[in-house]
């Protein structure tokens, strides 16, 4: 299974919100405002001293069909810490050696992030083929994933950083984009 079954929750969520929580009112807005745009996960970011406690209220609430991820996840020993939580999902920024190797055996389903044709290239050899597209405005954006498709036909992406409300659908509208991440939605 690759990934640990990564495709399955990015094929079912085209739109993944990435969610900086800093408090129990903070959780509850931005879970709101997602569950009114008919979206049923979301990506806790470890930025805030308060993210592991909102990823442990999020999986307590135990919402029918709701995927709690946790993104910039940079150390092995943060897996262990998020493995504890029952997360759903983890998300990273970039992959490392020690790093792939923890993700591949840890049993959560996970997506590495890379940004350039060398990041892929290393990506692949350590069996990804989903990978976050990360900063996608930075990084040459649509464009980008377009001459992408072309070298890693194999490989599927879900870009972040810069996706807007008027850019999302034109990146799902990529042949080699399966979902979506961002916080335009929880503006």
């Amino acid at each position: 299974m690759i990934q640990n079954g990564i495709e399955d929750i990015l094929l079912s969520n085209k739109v993944i919100p990435v969610a900086t929580v800093k408090n129990h009112d903070d959780l509850l807005a931005q879970l709101e405002k997602i569950q009114e745009a008919s979206i049923s996960c979301i990506e806790i970011t470890l930025r805030t001293d308060y993210a592991l406690t909102a990823i442990e209220e999020l999986k307590k609430m135990d919402i029918p069909n709701f995927k709690v991820g946790v993104g910039t996840i940079i150390r092995p020993n943060q897996i262990e810490q998020v493995h504890a939580l029952n997360v759903d999902f983890i998300v990273s920024p970039g992959l490392t050696e020690k790093l792939a190797h923890e993700l591949s055996t840890c049993g959560i389903p996970y997506i590495p992030g890379v940004s350039t044709v060398s990041e892929i290239m290393q990506a692949v050899e350590w069996n990804c083929y989903f990978l976050k597209f990360f900063p996608a405005h930075l990084s040459g954006g649509i464009e980008a994933l377009k001459a992408y498709g072309q070298l890693f036909p194999s490989v599927v992406f879900c870009p972040t950083g810069g996706i807007t409300s008027s850019t999302y659908t034109d990146y799902l509208n990529l042949t080699n984009v399966a979902s979506v991440g961002g916080s335009w939605m929880l503006k």
